[in-house]
């Protein structure tokens, strides 16, 4: 597993297939913060509040020139599935292959009842102009999060 990235450094570079078709690369968003929230599973309850809640401020994040991006192991199906069904604004990127996944830290062990598996831990970055990694939210709770990381983007 790899070791995810501190505060300061610089984003590790990901090309991901998108929702609509497409793919998003972290160049493409050069010059421009950018939020980068994992999301376990689309279309579950947690993550469904919480890309509503980037979606709802989507708008105020524009203004501090940011843009957000969404990022499961669900299929781009499942995204644009979930993007229609809950009017989503937000762009949201699918690593089936979890190659960004891992170079961000966010797959790993998690517990549930007792059972081990292997999954995304609920984790936020806000990444510089400069592509540097500037703020991590590790283990997110959703309630607040999104307007948490939009006064980061503000101060940043």
């Amino acid at each position: 597993m790899a070791r995810k990235p501190d505060v300061g450094t610089k984003a590790p570079a990901f090309t991901l297939p998108r929702d609509g078709g497409g793919a998003l690369a972290l160049t493409d968003f050069a010059g421009k913060k950018l939020v980068l929230f994992f999301y376990p599973r689309a279309d579950t309850p947690g993550c469904t509040r919480e890309a509503m809640d980037f979606s709802r401020l989507k708008g105020a994040f524009a203004k501090a020139d940011t843009d957000i991006l969404g990022v499961s192991a669900d299929p781009v199906a499942a995204q644009d599935k979930f993007k229609a069904k809950h009017k989503l604004s937000i762009a949201l990127g699918s690593d089936e292959k979890r190659r960004m996944l891992e170079a961000y830290g966010v797959w790993q062990e998690k517990s549930l009842y007792g059972r081990k598996f292997m999954g995304i831990v609920r984790t936020t970055f806000l990444i510089g102009t400069d592509q540097r990694v500037a703020q991590i939210w590790p283990k997110v709770s959703v309630a607040g999060h999104a307007e948490m990381v939009l006064a980061a983007a503000k101060a940043l």
